[in-house]
């Protein structure tokens, strides 16, 4: 059984997988999952290198307990010749899931793999393909982030598994979301298929929300067909999480290693991504990406907007800080080991790209005065006094968000000025806002790199509480306020990342999904913008 989607395979099957979660009974298919045996789901591939790919599928035999399981890769469809393989031995102590290395592959082409359990029985096949060695005329990523099944269906993974201009796809993060039903969706129809119900804080809670997300066809598609590199960002933990804690957990939810170390432990059980909380990844001569940790291994506490608004006077506390604690070099996003590391491997890139992934946007935008205009008269307070905050921050010279790098301008200025100074073309990609920007990035008065921030694939964006506003509106607003780096910003709509990487450009393309309300590969206009190699500014493509 092979997952190579196409539009009507897509559709024929969209009440599978995950939607089946929503018809009556859904909480027994929910248990049915817990009881689920052989290959249950899918295969997928990662870490990808010059001459080695990681493979990855869940095997559970009847019995429940341990199993050996062997993968072959080839590089033919009809495994005619077996290029590789290898065995591991799986269970309960990892939740049978298999993640298996396989080595000396050649170089910059594609692979067919698959899994064979200890009765002879074979998993679906999937594809993956090794990065290419010396020149490398053109390399496609596909770039993803914020994907809540309470919100929408995920067909940004389904049109994207599609094509076949694609050599790797990114996740920036959010794969998954730590809520329960009814809290951030709202009680949106789609979060019926949440599982468990409720918040999820425990090893077991974190593996059943994996299980359920992991079922959806699109996604399983995705991961059939390419190689894929996942970062960290808060969800896959809890909202705006930092080293010791996060926003959405409380002293009586315990303590809060345990459920962060829970829920690394499953991110990595459940996705094709090895034990290094960060890694390069040379793509030829062309680039090298660099994965990164910005949530769970270093991060500072962030600071909060609310605090300071609520000073005896809010101005001057909001001057205060600007002058001072906002510009502490002890707060990070990387902490100082990832920062050598990350620092030494630009300056080594021997790519025409340093492609830099990492949450949350890196580039500065500002609260515009005209964001009170955006909001209907009977819009919940917490949101008016939010915007308040964000206008106010902007007059003291702050970025509207304090949890993305906005909160860390020292820290982001090192790594920005290393760019500098190893000459490199940066280009960073990130994802957590759920909506589209393109920022300029300039350090010191001078360009350092560029960024592609990231749309959701189903998490709304700006257009759920400015209904009614067009959102060319908001974005003029946006870019006025933020005109020394944000170049382009689109606040309404749900997709993905298409960058392609030549020795004359990085172009990006932010494709949009006509809805997330119905399984359908349906898109609308696109936008892009590339960067050309020395120039380190934004222009049309």
């Amino acid at each position: 059984m092979s997952f190579f989607i196409n539009r009507r395979a897509l559709l024929a099957t969209a009440g599978f997988g995950i939607g089946g979660l929503m018809l009556p009974g859904g909480a027994a298919m929910a248990q049915a999952l817990l009881g689920l045996t052989g290959f249950t789901h899918n295969v997928a591939s990662g870490e990808p290198g010059p001459d080695s790919v990681l493979l990855w599928t869940r095997y559970v035999n009847p019995t429940g307990g341990p199993s050996k399981v062997r993968v072959e890769i080839s590089e033919s469809r009809d495994f005619a010749k077996i290029a590789g393989g290898g065995q591991m031995v799986t269970g309960p102590w990892r939740d049978h899931t298999v993640k298996i290395t396989v080595d000396n592959l050649a170089p910059g082409k594609w692979h067919w793999f698959r899994f064979i359990a200890p009765d002879g029985s074979m998993s679906p096949v999937g594809r993956t393909k090794t990065l290419p060695v010396g020149k490398a005329s053109k390399f496609n990523i596909a770039i993803f982030s914020c994907s809540n099944l309470g919100f929408g269906e995920f067909n940004a993974y389904g049109h994207a598994a599609a094509r076949d201009d694609i050599d790797m796809v990114l996740h920036m993060g959010d794969y998954i979301y730590e809520y329960g039903r009814g809290g951030y969706d709202g009680g949106a129809k789609f979060a019926a298929r949440i599982f468990p119900a409720d918040e999820i804080l425990t090893l077991a809670d974190y593996r059943l929300r994996y299980a359920s997300y992991r079922s959806d066809p699109q996604l399983q598609a995705l991961h059939a067909n390419f190689p894929v590199i996942p970062n960290t960002d808060d969800h896959e933990g809890a909202n705006d999480a930092w080293e010791g804690g996060a926003q959405n957990h409380t002293a009586d939810e315990g303590d809060y290693s345990v459920r962060r170390n829970a829920a690394m432990q499953v991110w990595r059980e459940w996705l094709p991504v090895g034990e290094q909380p960060w890694k390069e990844y040379p793509i030829g001569d062309l680039a090298t990406y660099f994965r990164t940790d910005t949530r769970m291994v270093a991060r500072s506490k962030p600071f909060s907007h609310g605090d300071l608004a609520r000073a005896a006077d809010p101005a001057k506390a909001f001057a205060e800080f600007h002058d001072g604690a906002w510009r502490d070099p002890a707060m990070t996003m990387f902490g100082t080991e990832q920062e050598s590391w990350l620092f030494s491997a630009i300056a080594r890139n021997k790519g025409t790209w340093a492609v830099l992934g990492t949450g949350t946007n890196m580039g500065y935008n500002f609260t515009p005065e005209e964001a009170m205009n955006w909001f209907p008269k009977d819009a919940p307070e917490r949101t008016k006094n939010f915007v308040r905050q964000g206008i106010a921050a902007a007059k003291a010279g702050l970025p509207y968000n304090l949890d993305n790098w906005g909160g860390y301008p020292v820290a982001r200025s090192r790594v920005l000025a290393a760019a500098q100074r190893a000459d490199a073309n940066l280009v960073v990609v990130t994802g957590d806002s759920h909506n589209g920007w393109a920022f300029d990035l300039p350090e010191g008065g001078k360009p350092a790199g560029v960024e592609f921030g990231g749309h959701s694939v189903s998490s709304p964006g700006f257009e759920s509480a400015t209904v009614g506003v067009d959102p060319a509106v908001i974005a003029r607003n946006l870019q006025e306020a933020s005109k020394q780096e944000l170049r382009w910003v689109d606040t309404s709509n749900r997709g993905y990342m298409h960058l392609s990487l030549t020795p004359q450009a990085a172009t990006n393309e932010w494709v949009f999904m006509q809805t997330v309300k119905d399984v359908s590969l349906a898109t609308k206009a696109s936008h892009r913008m590339k960067v050309r190699p020395g120039r380190k500014v934004l222009e049309s493509a």
